[in-house]
């Protein structure tokens, strides 16, 4: 079955970045459970299954580009970003309508809920874009502030063309029994497509949900009935270090540098 896609193919990075963001979204799922979403009527957190739910497509994605499905797995990719813009848009949107006088915002709810559809694509990232909330991140992800223009409009594009077929290789891409000695470079192509998501959905959510990158000690203190030490409600899980430090730390320095400029968490 993979017998045409040879070794630098079956070897490629992206099997493990691939990994270890399904594994990060797993853990992230866990850590947040406790967390009220202030503005729902959700028992759980309403983001506990949005990262359950993109580990899920990581994993769908990697299983697929073992068999030598390119074209599909850029299908998933599309489905990841969506997941990634709608899980921003409903947290800044949430923060932005929930008070005391509108405890539980229903347009999010009602979401929840399936009775009404979330925004296009299109709203939810213009919404993220003008929100005064995220303007000094805004302007360092997107090209002048604006989505248009940008690496992730292009990002989008190639998304759409694999799904609608634009071109035939495209087509091809999917045919694992073809050998195609460009099928390693795609990889790399869709290596940074996948990083660049997952580096845009982790920046904005501790941006605006800092809060998400706590470690257990403040609250296995309180549960174990002792004082919790001091500071300790800032400090951050080893699991959110170690990735911030691998890939947003990594690959987009200037990204880390406007987070921790605006959180109290003791990121390193």
């Amino acid at each position: 079955m993979t017998g045409n896609l040879g070794k630098e193919y079956l070897e490629h990075k992206v099997f493990g970045e691939l990994t270890d963001y399904a594994d990060f979204y797993k853990s992230l799922s866990f850590s947040t459970m406790s967390w009220i979403s202030q503005g729902t009527r959700a028992i759980v957190n309403l983001d506990t299954y949005v990262f359950s739910s993109i580990q899920g497509t990581l994993e769908s994605i990697n299983d697929i580009l073992r068999k030598g499905r390119i074209n599909d797995s850029y299908a998933l990719l599309r489905k990841y970003y969506d997941s990634a813009i709608i899980n921003i848009y409903s947290n800044l949107y949430l923060q932005d309508n929930f008070s005391l006088e509108n405890f539980v915002v229903e347009k999010i709810d009602d979401w929840r809920k399936g009775s009404e559809k979330i925004p296009s694509f299109k709203h939810m990232s213009q919404y993220i874009i003008k929100s005064p909330k995220t303007t000094g991140l805004t302007n360092k992800i997107y090209k002048n502030g604006e989505y248009k223009g940008s690496s992730f409009e292009s990002l989008r594009q190639r998304c759409n063309e694999h799904l609608h077929y634009f071109y035939y290789e495209n087509l091809l891409s999917n045919d694992n029994k073809i050998f195609n000695p460009k099928r390693p470079d795609m990889l790399d192509d869709l290596s940074k497509d996948i990083t660049d998501i997952f580096i845009l959905h982790l920046a904005y959510l501790f941006y605006i949900n800092d809060h998400y990158m706590m470690s257990s000690d403040y609250r296995d203190s309180l549960d174990l009935g002792i004082s919790p030490e001091e500071g300790s409600q800032y400090f951050v899980a080893p699991f959110i270090q170690e990735i911030f430090d691998k890939v947003i730390q990594n690959e987009r320095p200037d990204l880390a540098i406007e987070i921790k400029s605006n959180t109290e968490m003791k990121l390193k």
